[in-house]
């Protein structure tokens, strides 16, 4: 699935993926963005992600790999990935996402643990993914963070606030991203 307004969840991990956990996401992503999603897995991560001093991978390289491997024409692809991210200013991050761009990085990283640092249950972890797909999915069509702790668009410094939020984009977001959305297939 490609082409002009579709959404691709790409699987760039270093374990197998529950292929079921996936399609569900895929199928949420599917109604939240009113946009034909696919899954599409990758060769694994771009080569020279990973920082030995930091032991994480950069965020920021591993959207440059996803931009040069060549991405279908219109499409936003969200990179989905099992390893730690970072950006240099921050600790770790959940995700990253070109602003009004055509990329995204999601992490399960952090996303599988509790705030006491224990082992997740699935079903949290499914959760915490799909808000976070959407989150950096909604700063590829231009949203910035949102000041309303319920939106998905909320900041995240902690998968306590990654739990705050709700699966859902706030009204204001809502109407942000449909605009948004309306200009992209204005010709």
């Amino acid at each position: 699935m490609d082409g002009p307004g579709c959404i691709l969840l790409r699987w760039m991990g270093e374990t197998p993926m529950n292929g079921d956990m996936l399609e569900r996401i895929r199928g949420e992503v599917e109604s939240a963005f009113d946009a034909p999603t696919g899954l599409h897995a990758a060769d694994g991560l771009p080569g020279d992600t990973f920082d030995p001093r930091r032991g994480q991978h950069s965020s920021t390289k591993i959207l440059r790999g996803i931009l040069a491997s060549g991405l279908p024409d219109g499409a936003k692809v969200v990179g989905i990935t099992d390893v730690d991210l970072f950006i240099p200013v921050l600790t770790f991050v959940f995700g990253e996402a070109q602003m009004g761009g055509r990329a995204a990085v999601v992490s399960l990283a952090r996303l599988r643990r509790t705030y006491d640092d224990g082992p997740a249950p699935e079903a949290m972890i499914e959760r915490r993914l799909l808000k976070e797909c959407l989150h950096e999915l909604g700063h590829t069509f231009g949203l910035a963070h949102c000041p309303d702790g319920a939106c998905v668009m909320s900041r995240s410094n902690s998968v306590l606030d990654v739990d705050r939020k709700r699966p859902a984009f706030c009204r204001d977001c809502r109407l942000r991203l449909r605009a948004s959305m309306e200009e992209r297939e204005t010709p």
